[in-house]
């Protein structure tokens, strides 16, 4: 479900499909609990190497860390 959501944040965020011809090909989603997990992981593996050739090709910039911006602590528990 993940890589489907990163897939619909840069298409809205860049405003244009993020082509997933293979993926689309399958005809698999992450809501299709009938299909095996067999299935699954290959729409999955083909979605995320659909994703990193974009990311690739569209040449995104990464994001930058500004230091005296975060703190020391990761997690905390209440």
């Amino acid at each position: 479900m993940l890589l489907v959501h990163v897939k619909k944040y840069y298409e809205s965020v860049r405003n244009e499909d993020v082509l997933t011809t293979h993926y689309d090909e399958l005809n698999i989603s992450p809501v299709h609990i009938h299909k095996n997990k067999v299935c699954h992981k290959e729409a999955i593996l083909t979605l995320g190497k659909e994703l990193v050739g974009y990311l690739q090709n569209e040449q995104i910039q990464n994001v930058g860390y500004a230091p005296g911006t975060g703190t020391e602590e990761v997690a905390v528990e209440h």
